[in-house]
């Protein structure tokens, strides 16, 4: 500026430069430069050497698609006579290889969101619990930003379906849209480029009001929000180095850990609106459908019958249902450390059971599933006739069914001939006086011959008020009689 400020005051160029201190060839550069109505500072090129050779390398890098070295290119100039250095032909490459891609750049619209319109979720690798491998189940809501983030097992269509079910209740929504990713349990093929859904999902986008849209293969930044989620949150939560967190212990811990880490990145402002994702979320909810009562079915996991003992098998494990719910079909999956087992009645899907996770040969039972009983009634017999004679015996009323059941458990020998004897004496004396003999006998332990008509005697002397006592003849210490035998001889 001071050069031509010096040539407008003089008019001449060599006036000019001595004024301003330099060459009247330069003073003249500039000036014709300003008189062309071109940039007085920008240079001008000069002729180059490999000037003649820019066809040919605009040639090499349209055929490979910009992927040509400049030392090959070098290779194949050399060749054809160009005899200037590798850092010539570097140049030129990176310069065509610009212009090769500038038009042919992917260029992006923003993506201007409405409320209730997208749904976004992806998977990601979680921390390891006791050498198992988790997985963090990510998704966001594209206007809010609010995200949500359930560690899962596995990526099964039941977990997929559950986590769906998980995130739409805890958003209390559902967004017209559900994008992820072409995973089989959302995209069973493609054919001619047209992703055929997955039945199961289709039926459940159907049952939710949702519609499941998948991004286009091999492009991530169609569903960059869900991608950004799935960064962050492994971020945060996988322990690192970088995030000095420790080592989870159980699965309940970390899932105790990514609910805490929801609720913190959702109360904190978004970098992009400024504002806390939950604040958003409250206005976003007024354009959300509403969620169904009872999630669909195929959340709920695979389908069991309950045995006639209760039970149903998982993994080779028992798991106890209640036993209203025999011969009836339950939906059972595995949720972290736990199984949870659900029953779709008249009144929708409820939860009738839930058991944590165990091993085979080590089944899980909860005695309230189960109608009351004795401690022993596995091994209770209760007498059932099958003979005239028998059931004389049992007529005879509770006191003979008694005595029969002790006797039987005390090795009582002619069981059959003692009990013919008792239904004689009923003949003679009083039914009832028979059968509550026959009860004192049970409670004594009296099985032997004569004990019943002893005790017959006894109770009829003493007005049946007497006491009964035990007989043990083996540990007898009374004096035998087999001395008497030998009197008289």
């Amino acid at each position: 500026m001071e050069i031509l400020e010096a040539y407008d005051l003089v008019g001449t160029y060599r006036g000019a430069s001595r004024l301003a201190g330099c060459d009247h060839h330069t003073v003249k550069h500039y000036v014709e430069r300003r008189a062309a109505a071109a940039d007085p500072s920008a240079s001008v090129p000069r002729p180059s050497m490999i000037d003649g050779y820019r066809a040919k390398i605009e040639e090499l890098v349209e055929r490979s698609e910009g992927d040509i070295r400049a030392d090959v290119v070098h290779e194949r100039l050399t060749a054809m006579g160009f005899d200037g250095t590798d850092r010539t032909t570097r140049r030129a490459v990176a310069e065509a290889k610009y212009h090769y891609a500038a038009g042919r750049r992917r260029v992006y619209r923003p993506w201007i969101t409405e409320p209730g319109g997208w749904l976004q979720f992806d998977w990601g690798t979680g921390p390891r619990i006791a050498g198992r491998a988790t997985l963090l189940f990510c998704a966001w809501l594209a206007w809010s930003r609010f995200r949500v983030v359930i560690p899962v097992w596995d990526r099964t269509l039941p977990t997929v379906l559950s986590c769906l079910d998980e995130t739409f209740r805890r958003v209390e929504g559902i967004a017209t849209y559900t994008l992820t990713d072409n995973e089989k349990t959302v995209t069973a093929e493609h054919v001619a480029g047209i992703p055929v859904r997955h039945p199961d999902m289709a039926a459940a986008g159907r049952h939710y009001g949702t519609q499941i849209t998948t991004c286009v293969p091999a492009d991530p930044e169609s569903k960059g929000g869900s991608e950004a989620t799935v960064r962050i949150a492994k971020a945060d939560l996988v322990p690192t180095t970088a995030n000095l967190r420790d080592a989870y212990h159980s699965f309940a811990e970390l899932r105790a850990e990514a609910a805490m880490w929801c609720e913190h990145i959702n109360a904190r402002p978004h970098r992009e609106t400024g504002r806390p994702p939950v604040d958003m979320l409250a206005e976003e909810q007024a354009r959300l459908h509403p969620v169904p009562r009872d999630p669909y079915v195929a959340a709920l996991g695979e389908t069991r019958v309950v045995s006639r003992s209760s039970v149903i098998s998982l993994g080779g494990v028992r798991y106890s249902v209640p036993h209203q719910l025999i011969d009836q079909t339950v939906f059972v999956r595995v949720d972290g450390d736990e199984v949870v087992i659900a029953h779709q009645g008249r009144d929708g899907v409820t939860e009738v059971a839930r058991h944590l996770v165990s091993t085979p040969g080590t089944p899980r039972l909860d005695l309230s599933h189960y109608p009351p009983r004795s401690a022993s009634k596995i091994l209770e017999h209760r007498p059932a006739p099958r003979t005239p004679g028998e059931a004389a015996f049992l007529a005879l009323g509770p006191g003979a069914a008694a005595w029969l059941t002790a006797a039987a458990a005390a090795g009582t020998a002619r069981v059959r001939m003692k009990m013919n004897q008792a239904v004689e004496f009923a003949a003679v004396y009083d039914q009832a006086e028979v059968d509550a003999a026959l009860a004192a006998a049970a409670q004594a332990g009296r099985f032997a011959e004569g004990d019943l008509a002893s005790i017959l005697r006894h109770r009829r002397r003493s007005n049946g008020d007497g006491v009964v006592v035990p007989l043990v003849e083996g540990h007898s210490l009374q004096t035998g009689t087999s001395r008497w035998a030998e009197v008289g001889r």
